[in-house]
């Protein structure tokens, strides 16, 4: 009998306007840049014995893309699922919401914020009903959770 010892990957996805993090309004997302939020991703996934493959963008149709590509990948049995801040296109995107229903890939939706405890507009999510899980307001923490969540659904799936 052989082990496989081969790390488990997963995709952390960022939408619009999350390259600004540190920038943009730090009083509602902090002082902690993309790319410190990528390392601590990296280095969560990495003491859970996974690789996390970090990416970020503005344009919604690359997000739908990348997570085409995630459903191929995890269909193969190559990936855990996407931990995914949508940004903005939380509140707009039924494309997005189309693209993992239709992946067919498990997704954990993050946000840094409270967005319930936020402007009424934030309120609603087209990506909740196709999400596994959810995780909101425990700042760039809430990734960490996501992780752990979404390699924990991974790992009782495969168990």
């Amino acid at each position: 009998m052989t082990i496989d010892t081969t790390p488990t990957k997963l995709l952390v996805l960022n939408g619009p306007n999350l390259n600004l993090l540190g920038l943009r309004e730090p009083a509602v997302y902090g002082h902690t840049t993309l790319a410190d939020v990528e390392a601590l991703c990296r280095s969560a996934a990495a003491e859970r014995g996974a690789v996390a493959d970090c990416r970020q963008s503005n344009h919604e149709g690359q997000l739908i893309d990348w997570v085409h590509e995630a459903g191929v990948a995890y269909r193969a049995g190559q990936l855990a699922g996407i931990v995914f801040n949508p940004g903005a296109y939380t509140h707009t995107s039924v494309a997005l919401h189309d693209a993992i229903k239709g992946a067919m890939v498990p997704v954990i939706e993050i946000h840094i914020s409270n967005v319930h405890a936020r402007e009424a507009f934030r309120h609603h999510s087209y990506i909740s009903p196709a999400a596994a899980g959810i995780v909101v307001g425990f700042g760039v923490d809430g990734y960490v959770l996501a992780i752990d969540g979404l390699l924990r659904q991974a790992r009782a799936t495969t168990a």
